[in-house]
């Protein structure tokens, strides 16, 4: 063989793997939507990608995730859901409660791209589906326990703290914000309690209401669930400390963020859904075809570190009935 024969041979050779990686499909992508931020979420993230591994997808190797945070702002969500579109993603996984459910939905009317939501509020109400058992069309997903449990919190913290007026913090924006006021009355007079209601819808009006709460004459605080609130966890928890008072939500980033308690959803088990119907989808079922799940999985959770610092006694019926006492 002669020596320019041989190393053509050799070039060839060498381009002969690249053209065949060119030609391998590109990997699915999944559009991830969320209201909050990453560092926040960090916890619901794990849950969402463990459990996308356990459905054989994982990332970097098989799939790719396109992750779009609006950082709180509710009302980037449609044009971060347009854009993963625009992308263009296999599914969009929507969080960030029933505004970033509606925004993926609307961004993917006059598309095929399958929509997996978890939200807390009646998907069937909001329009998303048809009926939980047979969604229809394009989107299913899974429902938390929402706007259900505020009284049984609003309990809880009768029991924590059993006198004095209790404030509860409502974004008067929130679709159903009329519904949770009208419940938590409702609530407060079985208890024989006073409730005062506090409109915030904005970093600055949080600030505000939470420092004017001793003015009030408030001994307590319920904070109503909230999309928004959820990425406000941490100014949440550190204004409470601040201001000594007992505070209570819905998801335990605030009780590790300093909060007195949680009772509602364990937002996790949502995230876990969510990415097994993503997997499920990308296999090739239809979102018609898989009906909306509800996370019945309500956890307690006491951090009894901000109890002793707030001078507060934990009935030891409470202590029994907690999931998880951060200490």
């Amino acid at each position: 063989m002669r020596r320019r024969d041989f190393i053509a041979g050799l070039g060839g050779a060498a381009a002969w793997p690249l053209a065949a990686r060119a030609q391998q499909p590109a990997l699915p992508v999944i559009g991830y939507l969320s209201a909050g931020s990453p560092d926040v979420f960090a916890e619901r993230l794990l849950a969402f990608r463990q459990s996308l591994q356990q459905a054989g997808f994982v990332e970097g190797r098989n799939v790719a995730i396109e992750y779009r945070w609006s950082g709180d702002d509710l009302g980037r969500l449609p044009a971060l859901a347009t854009d993963l579109v625009h992308r263009p993603v296999s599914v969009i996984a929507a969080f960030g409660g029933i505004n970033g459910s509606l925004a993926a939905k609307a961004a993917t009317s006059t598309t095929t791209i399958p929509v997996v939501f978890g939200t807390g509020s009646d998907p069937v109400a909001a329009g998303l589906v048809a009926s939980l058992s047979r969604p229809g069309g394009h989107l299913t997903g899974a429902v938390v326990s929402g706007v259900e449990v505020l009284p049984k919190r609003l309990q809880i913290m009768h029991e924590l703290v059993p006198s004095g007026t209790i404030g509860l913090l409502v974004n008067p924006t929130r679709p159903n914000a009329d519904r949770i006021e009208a419940d938590m009355r409702h609530a407060a007079r079985t208890l024989g309690r006073q409730i005062h209601v506090l409109p915030v819808g904005n970093e600055h009006e949080i600030d505000a209401a939470i420092a004017n709460l001793a003015q009030l004459n408030i001994g307590s605080l319920v904070i109503g669930n909230d999309a928004y609130f959820n990425s406000r966890v941490k100014q949440f928890g550190a204004l409470t400390l601040r201001y000594r008072v007992p505070t209570s939500y819905q998801y335990r980033e605030f009780v590790a963020a300093g909060g007195l308690m949680t009772y509602g959803s364990a937002i996790t088990d949502t995230y876990r859904i969510v990415a097994t119907y993503v997997g499920r989808i990308l296999k090739g079922e239809k979102p018609a075809d898989l009906p909306v799940q509800q996370a019945t999985r309500i956890e307690l959770i006491l951090n009894m570190t901000t109890a002793k610092a707030l001078g507060l006694a934990v009935p030891p019926t409470l202590l029994v009935s907690a999931d998880e006492v951060i200490e």
